[in-house]
């Protein structure tokens, strides 16, 4: 499984993550010309080659009217309102995907900054990350990645840092409260270095799009790209972005079967319903045949290890069984993932299953057959019709 993996022991901030991304990049000159093409002007993203510790690195710098963030600005930069970022990126000329990626990494950041400051997130200003140099940040990760198309995104425990960051506000402990909250859930630590190794949007993107922070997992190299932090440090400022191939660990499970010959079907398919209800992961029913040559119908229940008890009681209590078998058993997976389409009958929700070098999609069945009825054509048709409706945007 392609696998990218962010080694964040030097913390993470937007163009750290650009930066390591943009030299995995096949083509990053290409790159830097199609996100300052969407960016329309707003903000001018370059990059250049850098040293941390006697490490070679790209080094990328996001200005906005010829200032960079961080340094002494010569012009005036307005806040700006998650309204106004979102109607910039939905106005970028970029794959849906990349749009509905950035508007939700904004969501985050925006949803953390309204329980800092005790206001609905309409009336949040983004002055805390940098307004358009996150715009122009979050939406060069979100196209990298979409371009890089790793299967999986994992990252280290988050390091962020310690002692005071002067923020809008005033002086606030480090990490900076929306950074706090943005990485809830996730291990984090402060090393000893006295300095915001973690910032909002580098929080943001990372709690977006990281599947889980572990350390770095079995993994069969491919490329390295590192991403230069703007400050220097006893250690190697660098934010690292490795890329290989690792080994999908299929997941534990518990299979529970039991004979039934005494059971109406509807008392049956109340039991299956009952234990769908729980959480099981598959319930069917198998013809059989049992003692003194009495047809029968075995039922199997498929659950996590951490569901059994529950999903006994629920058989010894909705079947006639006295016994239930119990089997340890590991099941691989593709990852399934939802997406919806537009069309003129109405929203369509599309399943996509990935991995193992793997990508199909298909309609839901049950917003397929609504199409079907609305436009008086068979299933089959209606599945035509769908997926012509779906191709995504380039």
């Amino acid at each position: 499984m392609k696998t990218l993996y962010f080694d964040c022991s030097m913390g993470a901030a937007g163009d750290m993550l650009t930066a390591a991304l943009l030299e995995l990049h096949p083509e990053p000159e290409r790159f830097l010309d199609k996100i300052n093409a969407a960016l329309g002007g707003r903000a001018l993203i370059s990059a250049e080659r850098a040293e941390k510790c006697g490490v070679f690195c790209t080094r990328v710098s996001v200005r906005i009217n010829g200032d960079e963030e961080g340094e002494e600005l010569h012009h005036h930069h307005g806040h700006t309102s998650l309204a106004e970022l979102e109607a910039c990126i939905d106005g970028m000329s970029l794959p849906e995907k990349v749009r509905q990626d950035g508007r939700r990494v904004f969501a985050l950041i925006a949803g953390a900054e309204s329980r800092v400051h005790g206001a609905p997130v309409e009336n949040i200003h983004l002055h805390e990350v940098g307004s358009l140099d996150a715009l122009a940040d979050v939406m060069a990760v979100c196209l990298l990645l979409h371009e890089l198309a790793p299967e999986k995104i994992l990252a280290s425990p988050v390091r962020v840092g310690g002692g005071m960051v002067r923020c809008a506000h005033g002086l606030l402990p480090v990490p900076a409260p929306a950074t706090e909250l943005l990485l809830r859930d996730v291990p984090i630590y402060a090393g000893n270095i006295m300095a915001e190794l973690c910032t909002p949007t580098g929080a943001a993107l990372l709690k977006y799009f990281a599947e889980d922070f572990v350390p770095l997992p079995l993994m069969r190299l491919e490329n390295c790209g590192r991403g230069a932090g703007k400050k220097d440090f006893e250690a190697a400022n660098i934010l690292r972005a490795l890329l290989g191939e690792t080994e999908e660990k299929p997941a534990d499970l518990l299979e529970l079967s039991c004979n039934l010959d005494d059971m109406s079907p509807e008392e049956m398919g109340f039991a299956m319903e009952e234990l769908f209800s729980l959480g099981a992961l598959d319930v069917y029913f198998t013809p059989i045949g049992m003692k003194k040559s009495r047809p029968g119908i075995m039922l199997s229940c498929l659950c996590r290890p951490e569901m059994r008890e529950e999903a006994l009681r629920c058989i010894f209590k909705n079947t006639s069984t006295l016994g239930v078998r119990e089997y340890a058993c590991q099941r691989a997976a593709l990852r399934r993932s939802f997406r919806c389409v537009e069309t003129e009958h109405g929203s369509l929700r599309l399943k996509t299953a990935e991995g193992y070098g793997i990508c199909r999609e298909k309609p839901e069945y049950d917003d397929l057959a609504r199409i079907a009825r609305a436009a008086g054509i068979s299933l089959r048709e209606a599945a035509k019709y769908a997926q012509a409706s779906s191709t995504p945007a380039d």
